[in-house]
């Protein structure tokens, strides 16, 4: 059996046929599966993607490409979303001068929250039930002139409810508008992978670094949902030069999401 490979090249789709490659289920499948890491050709070859749905900095003005279940399966789009080299993380790249949502000024290269396969977009409740997400991260660039960058959110409604947002070498967790509500550190450096944890219930907000508990933000809504990538906090407005070279990305190796 094979199936369709589909590659997006700076907006350009192509189509191109290989052997059929399984689901895989965490960031080393590939290596326990008998594959070698130049085998990994897609995300889904390193991540678990069956419960999200990708949107990228591509397409038309307040129209970026969404990209869903069962297509996201067998997904690349260079370089805005791909498998590294050594097949132990995805890369997540957001141009200042990409795409962006109605809702939003900033371009993202971004993962929502899906439920059943894909099928449905998550949304629960901070007062019912207990939703983590754990995600291992490393912010590997910055646009230039306003380096900000968000990696990991609870999005609410309209609006995002707390992020991992860094600006420069400050790492902070926001709080709704409250953009500086809590500094991890001050000196991240570029490249370091480090875990980023919510867990929302009884309506707080728990987030963690490293596994040690960082604020506790009160929430309560239903419409809530994770989100996890390159969200560039920056655009043409603000940031020079204008084109694709001017970018935030992240890399993630591992994300998890629970719900009891």
């Amino acid at each position: 059996m094979r199936r369709m490979r589909i590659v997006v090249l700076a907006g350009i789709t192509a189509a191109a046929s290989t052997a059929a490659l399984a689901l895989p289920a965490q960031a080393d499948i590939a290596t326990r599966h008998g594959r070698t890491a130049a085998e990994c050709e897609y995300p889904a070859d390193v991540l678990d993607l069956s419960n999200w749905k990708l949107t990228l900095p591509t397409g038309e003005d307040e129209d970026p490409t969404d990209i869903t279940q069962p297509d996201l399966a067998t997904f690349s789009a260079e370089p805005w979303f791909q498998a590294d080299e050594d097949c132990d993380a995805v890369q997540f790249r957001s141009p200042v001068d990409g795409v962006t949502t109605g809702g939003s000024s900033y371009p993202r290269a971004e993962l929502r929250e899906m439920t059943d396969g894909g099928e449905d977009e998550a949304s629960w409740s901070t007062t019912e039930g207990t939703h983590t997400l754990v995600v291992k991260e490393a912010f590997t660039a910055l646009p230039n002139d306003k380096p900000h960058l968000v990696g990991a959110q609870i999005h609410g409604g309209d609006d995002d409810v707390t992020v991992f947002r860094l600006e420069g070498s400050k790492l902070y967790i926001t709080d709704g508008d409250d953009t500086h509500h809590h500094l991890v550190t001050d000196d991240y450096e570029l490249g370091t992978e480090f875990e980023a944890k919510f867990v929302a219930r009884d309506g707080k907000i728990v987030a963690y670094y490293n596994g040690e508990r960082e604020t506790t933000i009160s929430s309560d809504d239903d419409s809530n949902y994770f989100k996890a990538g390159a969200y560039t906090q920056a655009n043409c407005e603000n940031s020079d030069p204008c084109d694709g070279d001017n970018f935030g990305e992240v890399h993630i190796s591992s994300i998890k999401v629970t719900h009891s």
